[in-house]
């Protein structure tokens, strides 16, 4: 990450009077702290402009508020989808890792998504104050630095432990309920849409309607209405034929 790469540069400039001192201390330093970690170390091309600016940490810090983005939509796919048993989705049935609601006997939270959504709530207020942190940059000097560094920091712990943690304990032990998902499946009235290139548009949003109304599966309704028999149904109404182009 270009970024990560030039953070070492950026954060490690002192006042201006300074920059003659160290000049000459600087490269066995980096040199010094390159061997601790796998990321190169570059020194800052410019040192006035990461001493006045530190660009390259709120850089760094919108890399992580991208990936908090990520698994907030992520665990709340996961939740969602295995909410239920009954009157919720139910796809997924996620792991049942401790006791479950004290008010509602037998009720399984998902308490990893949860963990995760707040984590990544935490990190998307932590850039808004690296951001905050990173523009008040004034003329020569960023006072602000203790603020970045320390949420960068937070950032990268947060969601390095967060995401082992979501892994470990939701993730590997996440099933299908395949008997769910077959059932909204097929009283899904979007499986009509296969029945256009076959019967026409008026006959096919007949078949939905009519299907909706009265509660009745989809292939039910259209042989009720003459549309097609059940093998015609059968051949032309294929779900896996429909999750991507021919």
């Amino acid at each position: 990450m270009p970024a990560a790469a030039s953070v070492a540069a950026s954060v490690a400039a002192g006042p201006a009077p300074c920059l003659q001192f160290l000049a000459s201390r600087r490269p066995s330093r980096a040199s010094e702290e390159r061997g601790k970690v796998s990321l190169p170390f570059i020194t800052a091309p410019n040192k006035f402009e990461s001493l006045a600016a530190h660009d390259a940490l709120v850089e760094l810090s919108g890399a992580l508020n991208t990936v908090a983005c990520s698994l907030m939509k992520i665990a709340n796919d996961i939740r969602f989808l295995g909410s239920g048993p009954r009157s919720g989705l139910g796809e997924l049935i996620l792991p049942e890792n401790e006791p479950g609601s004290s008010i509602m006997p037998g009720k399984v939270n998902p308490t990893q998504c949860e963990a995760v959504t707040m984590v990544a709530a935490q990190v998307m207020g932590n850039h808004v104050s690296i951001t905050i942190g990173g523009s008040n940059g004034h003329f020569e000097l960023n006072v602000f630095k203790p603020l970045i560094i320390k949420n960068v920091l937070n950032s990268v712990r947060l969601l390095g432990d967060a995401s082992v943690s979501f892994a470990d304990n939701c993730v590997v032990g996440i099933q299908a309920n395949t008997e769910r998902i077959n059932k909204l499946m097929s009283e899904s009235l979007m499986l009509v849409t296969a029945l256009n290139p076959h019967i026409g548009y008026d006959k096919a949003a007949k078949i939905a309607k009519t299907a909706h109304k009265e509660g009745a599966t989809l292939k039910e309704t259209a042989i009720k209405l003459g549309f097609l028999t059940a093998e015609q149904f059968d051949l032309w109404v294929k779900p896996e034929d429909m999750l991507g182009p021919k």
